[in-house]
């Protein structure tokens, strides 16, 4: 019998009488905050043959790290355009900083919830 064999992209060595998969541990390090941590949960629970395969290939954290990028980079986004669009300026943090504060945290939940459904819980392609 082989001692190695590869089958649906993962390569499997013998060991003793058994197959196991040949996975090794990334040596780049990732930076996966918020989304990405909450979008793991999300194809974990709902998606979990994509949530295996990346996990098996070796590229779950990868592809965590860019969904968590695109969405942090979104709701920054966002939140610039709806400031703008609500007419909050540098002139109401000045002359009311509580109605500021306010307004900002609102702008903030709303830009999340915009990337939540259409990023965050929802399965991307790679």
């Amino acid at each position: 019998m082989k001692e190695r064999f590869i089958e649906n992209g993962i390569e499997y060595i013998k060991v003793g009488d058994y197959y196991i998969p040949n996975l090794t541990v990334p040596q780049k390090r990732y930076s996966i905050r918020k989304y990405g941590n909450l979008h793991k949960k999300f194809i974990k629970e709902h998606h979990n043959a994509f949530y295996s395969l990346l996990l098996a290939n070796g590229t779950l954290l990868e592809y965590l790290e860019k969904i968590d990028t695109k969405a942090k980079n979104e709701v920054d986004r966002l939140i610039v355009e709806l400031a703008i669009k609500q007419g909050i300026t540098e002139r109401l943090k000045v002359a009311d900083q509580i109605k500021w504060v306010g307004m900002m945290n609102n702008i903030k939940a709303q830009a999340e919830e915009i990337v939540y459904s259409a990023i965050v819980y929802k399965r991307e392609a790679l």
